[in-house]
């Protein structure tokens, strides 16, 4: 599936609920359903900087895909965690450094973060996307 269509699949969940409580237990539900993390995985070295709370993420190369995992010690923020690994995972690193994540804004979810979950979850993205930027240079 086309990172655009995950996308779209998201605003579509999103929006069929008006009120932003109905949203945030969906994220709390995405958490939930996240890949259990490797308690050796949480280490300094992957964790986010710039996040409230601890949010650790890995990524690793299979058959020319990223495949990430990751983890938050926060409940709501491993909803986030577990919606941009939903998006991104299982694509090519060319693929994942020119997407347009355009769901966020989509579905308002900035706008109904604090500052501070807003600027770890452009953290997160922006150590996503290393990963991607690191693979893709590897690829030659």
């Amino acid at each position: 599936m086309l990172i655009n269509d995950i996308q779209n699949e998201i605003i579509e969940e999103f929006t069929s609920f008006d009120d932003w409580m109905d949203r945030y237990s969906l994220l709390i539900d995405y958490g939930n359903g996240l890949d259990s993390f490797p308690e050796e995985d949480k280490t300094e070295q992957n964790l986010i900087d710039g996040c409230q709370s601890k949010v650790w993420f890995t990524a690793k190369i299979e058959d020319g895909k990223v495949i990430y995992s990751g983890d938050s010690d926060a409940i709501l923020v491993k909803g986030i965690v577990a919606l941009l690994i939903r998006v991104l995972s299982g694509h090519t690193p060319k693929e994942i450094v020119e997407a347009d994540l355009y769901f966020i804004d989509e579905i308002n979810l900035r706008e109904h973060l604090s500052p501070t979950r807003s600027n770890g979850l452009s953290a997160m993205l922006k150590q996503m996307h290393l990963y991607a930027l690191t693979f893709q240079a590897q690829e030659g």
